[in-house]
């Protein structure tokens, strides 16, 4: 590092991987230095539009930058990140981090070995509205998430469980205090050939259980959990960033029952992308443990590809 600005770079500019050196290029602790793309009319594009060096080759980058942004296709992850960690490079990857457990370990692994930092793509962590759900949660003891958009290309490398699903498996995991205890699921393909929408109950040892659901093949977009606590329920629509809580009132509606309050808070379109950009720059500079770490990226990674396992994928 250098002035104290963390060397940067972006491995694979696609749709996202350009915002990502978006982001990069406009943060005061980073310097970008170069994107890299196999295409390379796409990195020339990208780099010309950011001031950076544009490469086809990851491997040029070794020796030169101290973080990189990985979002290559899903199964590219795990050699491109392991090349990566091997010379001594931070890594942001996106999710799901591998296509295995056994390369997701390799890779926290070779993080620990070379103390690197390993940050795991879960984007929607960095959503206004998930943020702010730690100031209201509880225990809970149910939730139902939808995920559902229309149909895209390209989302088709990876089921519909490794593509949206984990959003909120990861989500769930990190507000449900407790280990799964069993994994019920269904799921039908409709317009490929693997699974488009499926659905999976989840259940946690301290009794709480989650009804998960994506779908890749609907109409209209939807990114929506609900939350049941002891007197509370909270909706969280990521989509539109508001936080919904109802709680039980001092006064009766019915003989015996309480009435319900709610209060709704409305959040503008924050920028998760450089929300989580800058979590893991001040990660890097200060050699902490980042916001989604490895093993936080392998706990969802390993079940939803245990549902992927009961519906055949």
């Amino acid at each position: 590092m250098t002035d104290n600005k963390v060397k940067t770079a972006v491995i694979g500019v696609g749709y996202l991987g350009r915002f990502h050196a978006q982001k990069y290029a406009a943060l005061p602790a980073s310097e970008l230095m170069a994107v890299v793309d196999l295409n390379s009319t796409a990195a020339c594009r990208v780099a010309n539009e950011y001031g950076a060096v544009a490469l086809t080759d990851y491997r040029d980058l070794f020796g030169k930058v101290d973080a990189v942004s990985i979002v290559v296709p899903t199964q590219s992850h795990y050699v491109v990140a392991k090349e990566c960690l091997q010379q001594g490079i931070h890594v942001l990857l996106e999710k799901p981090m591998t296509t295995t457990l056994a390369e997701a370990d390799e890779l926290i692994e070779l993080a620990r070995h070379y103390n690197l930092v390993l940050q795991v793509g879960h984007l929607e962590r960095f959503n206004s509205a998930t943020l702010a759900l730690q100031s209201v949660l509880g225990t809970p003891r149910f939730i139902e998430s939808h995920r559902l958009a229309p149909f895209n290309l390209r989302g088709i490398d990876v089921s519909v469980m490794l593509d949206l699903m984990i959003h909120d498996i990861d989500i769930i995991l990190s507000i449900v205090n407790s280990s799964v205890s069993d994994i019920h699921a269904n799921g039908a393909s409709v317009l490929t050939d693997g699974i488009d929408i499926a659905n999976a109950r989840i259940q946690f040892v301290n009794g709480c259980v989650a009804n998960v659901t994506a779908s890749r093949v609907s109409m209209k977009a939807q990114r929506k959990m609900r939350v049941f606590q002891q007197d509370a329920y909270i909706s969280i629509d990521f989509q539109d960033k508001v936080l919904s809580v109802y709680r039980k009132g001092a006064k009766e509606m019915f003989p015996g029952i309480p009435e319900i309050i709610s209060e709704e808070s409305c959040f503008e379109q924050s920028d998760a992308i450089k929300a989580e950009i800058e979590a893991f720059l001040k990660a890097v500079r200060e050699g902490t443990q980042p916001s989604v770490s490895g093993e936080e990226g392998r706990r969802a990674l390993a079940i939803a590809l245990q549902i992927n396992h009961m519906l055949g994928v």
